[in-house]
């Protein structure tokens, strides 16, 4: 389908750090949505467009299309099918992070209870739609929120015990990734390379091409000595200090 063609060029864009290339394949991908008539499809697209909003800085618009879209959904949740469930709360999670990256606490918060209630009555872990939505990535975007928001302490202490082994790969390497951010800002570097290392094994693509992991690499390399292990990822990540954030 035209639609999720785009959504997964969108997710990929919008890792490697390409934001407005990102909105642009989830912009068409959710007119292509809107053509379909398929309110799953058209919360799922609208999820990906506002995460690429989120990736070009816009966080009131991507609260807002994830938001609407929720309200879209609401009217057909008295019987939901999994894959409208999962789509219905990974929409709550996508306007918690807006919210946390705008600063806003107590949206973020309501916006995660939300997603944990509708997690909680689809009752299991899962991969409904490609949204791996389910309780544990529900506590994943706690973390998520708790770093944006700059509580680093609750980023450690609900991600670090996180049992992400059934999540799928993506979701282990990218949790991985954002505890290592977390442990980093902590002044915990052994911890921090760990975790990243650790990820690198189960998803090397993940964590040698996304911005995040390339960030953190790049931050502990222009520290005095920097660890060996950090060097060597450095080069298997193809990148250095001072190089361009891509």
């Amino acid at each position: 389908m035209t639609a999720y063609a785009h959504q997964l060029a969108a997710l990929f864009l919008t890792k490697l750090g390409e934001g407005d290339l990102a909105w642009t394949a989830a912009s068409r991908g959710l007119a292509a949505a809107n053509a379909s008539d398929d309110h799953v499809v058209i919360g799922s697209l609208s999820r990906s467009a506002a995460h690429s909003l989120i990736a070009i800085g816009e966080y009131a618009q991507a609260r807002g299309l994830a938001a609407t879209a929720a309200q879209f959904l609401e009217p057909r949740l008295t019987k939901p099918t999994p894959q409208l469930l999962s789509v219905y709360g990974s929409l709550h999670l996508v306007c918690a992070l807006a919210a946390a990256r705008d600063d806003d606490r107590a949206s973020a918060d309501t916006r995660i209870a939300e997603a944990d209630a509708a997690a909680t009555q689809l009752g299991t872990d899962a991969n409904h739609v490609w949204t791996a939505f389910e309780p544990t990535n529900v506590s994943i975007h706690k973390t998520t929120a708790a770093m944006e928001l700059g509580n680093v302490q609750r980023t450690i202490a609900i991600g670090t015990p996180l049992d992400t082994g059934a999540l799928p790969i993506e979701r282990q390497a990218r949790h991985a990734i954002e505890t290592a951010r977390a442990l980093a800002r902590w002044n915990r570097i052994d911890d921090a390379l760990g975790a990243l290392l650790d990820a690198e094994v189960i998803g090397p693509d993940q964590v040698r091409y996304h911005r995040l992991s390339r960030d953190l690499v790049r931050d502990i390399l222009i520290r005095p000595r920097p660890p060996r292990l950090a060097v060597e990822l450095s080069e298997r990540m193809g990148v250095r200090s001072g190089g361009p954030r891509w």
